[in-house]
């Protein structure tokens, strides 16, 4: 990232709540990355951090192993905020003591400032907020001052204005902290001295002029699936390049009910973009015939989806560059080598547009979006033209309809999953509910069970339901629909579906669970 923009960054310490950390300082105008607990001070001036923020974590920084920063970090010079871990972590580490707590903090509680300076300008003297921890502050490091406490935390936040050195025992970047924006704000612009530059004008300004300084004449063939990320992407690059873009739509078979036909109209009719379709659903489904396994599934749709780009880009004669809508919390979540985080993050699922790509692919990529997080490209579609109908639907991954099969991905099982998956977003539309849910759809299930239809016993297969609010999909809750448009669905399923007689519903949220079932 260029550095015409004031950057803070955020040390993981394998927080689960690190990229929200990211977005919320976003949210303040301000570019803001992820980097590896441990990266160099060296490294830190080099890309002129002019802010640190120190994510919270599971371990305790009293225990053999725990991660630690570069030794040279908090003597930097650099302003610093530690969140939870990384408050223990200032304290310890400065000559403070960490000790675990007697009573575990968890959930909301009210925050009383000791001093409305700094981190609390502006706020008022009681605040709520959300606590998670066992280890406590019982000792401050020399130099450092209570600035807040709840009941059972004497040092919920701490701070050494002349170091320029704080940290809070709870977590401003969630919702169950209200004011916790505020505090972001007043530690970015009052603290730090940032200014607010990063916006959606910019960025399509900067990524404009490095696209064509790196395309020069050349062709750029683009992945495209017809969501909000492609689409953006496609827009983006047509603002840059032009008629040098060719979009090749790859039809695996695995899209929603009519989907590839509407994706054919939308770009030949409205954007008159350069527009291929291929169909490739039979290679796609010989190639997974027997394969259960939800990793091997994305290794190998990745691997056909570049392979069969490489054999159609032939046809079209020398194209180089590879456009994709990678976005940043697929190069974070699947903590792939060589990104910024990937010492951390455990790998929870391979991302079709990252880690299921081969290594050998004959294309360099042109993923302008790999900063951005889905709202900041909603937010990036609306101001390049995109239609709000494209901006507002619903994520749809990469892989399609087969990571939505449990078990092996068949023709039939396909056509069974587009049919109930077509009912329920249509009665969750019609319900006038799409907007409000993050995700809506439909999960085929491995398993058959016993019904009863017409008098007659049955032995058929199992659907699942799952619909999540969320912000951002890195954490999300499992949408309270109401029962009447539950039981709709459902009935329109087992009666229209002759192949389902069961439907249940997910009421998991993120985390534990993952809001794809693969």
């Amino acid at each position: 990232m260029p550095n015409q923009h004031d950057l803070i960054v955020v040390l993981d310490f394998g927080a689960q709540y690190s990229l929200l950390i990211a977005r919320r300082v976003r949210e303040c105008n301000v570019f803001c990355e992820v980097f590896p607990h441990d990266v160099s001070v060296e490294e830190l001036k080099k890309r002129e951090v002019k802010g640190i923020i120190l994510s919270g974590g599971p371990a305790s920084v009293y225990e053999d192993g725990a991660p630690k920063p570069d030794p040279k970090l908090l003597t930097c010079g650099i302003p610093i905020l530690g969140i939870c871990y990384g408050l223990q972590l200032i304290a310890k580490e400065l000559g403070g003591e960490v000790k675990q707590g007697k009573k575990r903090e968890y959930g909301k509680a009210d925050l009383i400032i000791d001093d409305q300076s700094n981190l609390f300008a502006g706020l008022d003297n009681q605040l709520q907020c959300w606590m998670s921890h066992g280890d406590t502050v019982i000792s401050l490091p020399e130099g450092f001052k209570q600035l807040a406490h709840t009941d059972n935390t004497k040092f919920a936040a701490i701070g050494s204005p002349d170091k320029k050195i704080f940290g809070v025992q709870f977590h401003p970047e969630v919702v169950h902290t209200p004011k916790g924006i505020e505090i972001i704000k007043n530690f970015v612009y009052v603290v730090c001295g940032v200014k607010p530059t990063w916006t959606t004008k910019n960025f399509i300004e900067e990524q404009v002029n490095l696209i064509r300084t790196k395309v020069g004449q050349e062709k750029v063939l683009l992945a495209l699936s017809g969501g909000v990320d492609s689409t953006t992407v496609a827009a983006l690059l047509h603002k840059s390049i032009g008629d040098q873009l060719i979009c090749m739509f790859i039809d695996q078979g695995f899209m929603r009910k009519n989907e590839a036909k509407k994706i054919e109209s939308l770009f030949l009719s409205k954007f008159k973009i350069n527009f291929i379709h291929i169909n490739a659903a039979a290679k796609f489904f010989s190639q997974l015939k027997g394969v259960t396994d939800p990793e091997q599934k994305r290794k190998i749709i990745g691997e056909n989806f570049i392979r069969t780009f490489e054999i159609e880009a032939k046809k079209l004669g020398d194209i180089p560059y590879l456009g994709q809508g990678t976005l940043y919390p697929d190069v974070i979540e699947s903590a792939v080598p060589g990104t910024t985080i990937g010492k951390v993050a455990k790998k929870i699922k391979t991302h079709h547009n990252v880690g299921g790509l081969p290594e050998k692919m004959g294309f360099k990529l042109i993923e302008p979006l790999r900063l951005l997080f889905k709202d900041e490209v909603k937010t990036l579609g609306l101001e390049l033209g995109v239609p709000k109908e494209i901006i507002s639907r619903q994520p749809f991954p990469g892989p399609g309809l087969a990571i939505r099969i449990i078990g092996e991905v068949t023709e039939k099982r396909v056509k069974i999953l587009q049919e109930v998956d077509d009912i329920v977003v249509g009665e969750i539309k019609i319900a006038g509910l799409y907007k409000k849910v993050w995700q809506s759809f439909a999960v085929l299930l491995p398993i058959r069970t016993v019904g009863v239809m017409g008098d007659k016993r049955t032995y058929l297969n199992t659907v699942a339901i799952r619909a999540v609010t969320s912000s951002d999909a890195m954490t999300a809750d499992w949408a309270r629909l109401p029962y009447d448009l539950l039981e709709k669905i459902s009935n329109r399923i087992v009666n229209e579906i002759p192949e389902v007689n069961r439907v249940v519903y997910d009421i998991s949220s993120k985390p534990p669970s993952t809001i794809e079932w693969e």
